[in-house]
């Protein structure tokens, strides 16, 4: 949980440094945050995603390196990427 609190701070910080993202995303979604160098979080999220649902909203699946230090410091178009919008 405290891994994902932390990760999901990243994403939001990202998000209000880069707001062109925005535009590519639904108006109100969930967002789950999928690891891409931490197979066991990664799965643990989906499964998740699986048991609570996401309350009728579309899915947005969020790619990131668990473990960088700054996201900003990745090549932008890397860090978060919305694989698949599900309704």
């Amino acid at each position: 949980m405290e891994q994902n609190i932390q990760l999901n701070g990243k994403i939001m910080k990202f998000l209000m440094d880069n707001p062109q993202v925005f535009v590519s995303l639904p108006d109100k979604f969930e967002l789950v945050i999928l690891p891409e160098d931490d197979p066991d979080f990664r799965q643990h999220n989906l499964e998740l995603l699986a048991q609570y649902g996401s309350d009728g909203m579309p899915v947005v699946f969020a790619k990131i390196r668990a473990h960088a230090e700054d996201l900003n410091a990745q090549t932008k178009q890397s860090i978060f990427v919305p694989v698949h919008v599900a309704a």
